[in-house]
């Protein structure tokens, strides 16, 4: 029972965001996916969504969703503002 729950545990999705605040962050944010596109596509790895969230008119995410064992990876090359488990 102990290996299944590690393997759930290991197949979690996560969320990785950036932070972007002003007049123009929707549009940084909107440009900050095009670059998590290609850094996704030239390393060949693997995500669910990649995306912006306009959160007010002066703060806007961007996202990328990667599975949990692919997390470091693009944690280390990106540098995300923060994370958490995706639903």
């Amino acid at each position: 029972m102990h290996n299944g729950l590690n393997s759930i545990i290991l197949n979690r999705r996560i969320k990785l965001i950036w932070d972007f605040r002003g007049l123009e962050s929707l549009e940084i944010a909107k440009h900050h996916c095009v670059h998590l596109k290609e850094f996704s596509e030239k390393e060949k790895l693997t995500f669910h969504d990649i995306s912006t969230n306009q959160i007010s008119e002066m703060y806007s995410i961007a996202f990328i969703i990667v599975n949990e064992n692919d997390m470091i990876t693009f944690r280390d090359a990106l540098k995300p503002h923060r994370g958490e488990v995706a639903n």
